[in-house]
């Protein structure tokens, strides 16, 4: 390996190491076979790349020597280049899966919490109808680990994955257990709303001695 590809292998983003994975599991297959594999796996826990971005990793790992490709014969009435793992990048591979580097925290990035998160903008109801629409994503989300799982299911070769998969169903549980959860909260505070207003309109009128402002500022946490 020379001293350029040996900084590339420094370089190379968890998507590179993530598509060359896919790989590492037998048979070869093509860009969109990949991409179908990580739909069906990698996106229940970290994420699927589109397609560009596997084929571009996959010319990546092509230069590097970690990965090979070949077109199909005459015998397929349409020409298919599909890719196979090479011994030196299932090597760089289970260096990289073996390293004992910290892998860094979960990355959380919950649009659903940043719009409730600033409900004081919004139509309460409006809230509780996006919760229950995330709770029927995430059941779809489910079932479809689930029938991930099925097929993952007494395949030697993919104890590992099932594993994952495994982690992820009850990761998804969990996920609707919050919402559920969330969704008491947000009508406790709609009936907390509610008790206050009855009890403004019944002072409405009534004198009350002026309350002298406690703290520096409005943020409801100090500093």
């Amino acid at each position: 390996m020379t001293s350029s590809q040996t900084s590339k292998k420094q370089d190379l983003p968890a998507t590179a190491w993530a598509v060359l994975g896919l790989l590492s599991f037998p048979g070869e297959r093509t860009g969109y076979e990949l991409k179908k594999w990580a739909d069906s796996s990698l996106r229940f826990f970290y994420w699927s790349p589109a397609v560009s971005q596997i084929y571009a990793e996959l010319r990546r790992l092509e230069e590097l020597g970690y990965a090979a490709s070949a077109r199909s014969g005459p015998e397929e009435a349409r020409a298919k280049r599909r890719y196979a793992i090479t011994g030196a990048g299932r090597a760089a591979l289970a260096g990289w899966a073996s390293d004992t580097a910290e892998a860094g925290p979960p990355v959380l990035k919950h649009g659903l919490l940043l719009r409730i998160w600033l409900g004081h903008l919004a139509d309460p109801a409006l809230l509780c109808t996006m919760v229950g629409e995330h709770l029927e994503r995430t059941r779809g989300e489910l079932a479809a680990v689930r029938e991930a799982m099925a097929q993952a299911d007494d395949v030697p070769q993919w104890a590992f994955p099932a594993l994952a998969l495994r982690w992820s169903e009850r990761q998804h549980l969990a996920e609707l257990e919050l919402g559920e959860a969330l969704l008491a909260d947000l009508a406790e505070l709609g009936a907390a709303g509610a008790r206050a207003g009855t009890q403004a309109v019944a002072r409405a009128g009534t004198p009350t001695p002026a309350r002298v402002r406690q703290g520096g500022g409005d943020a409801p946490t100090p500093g």
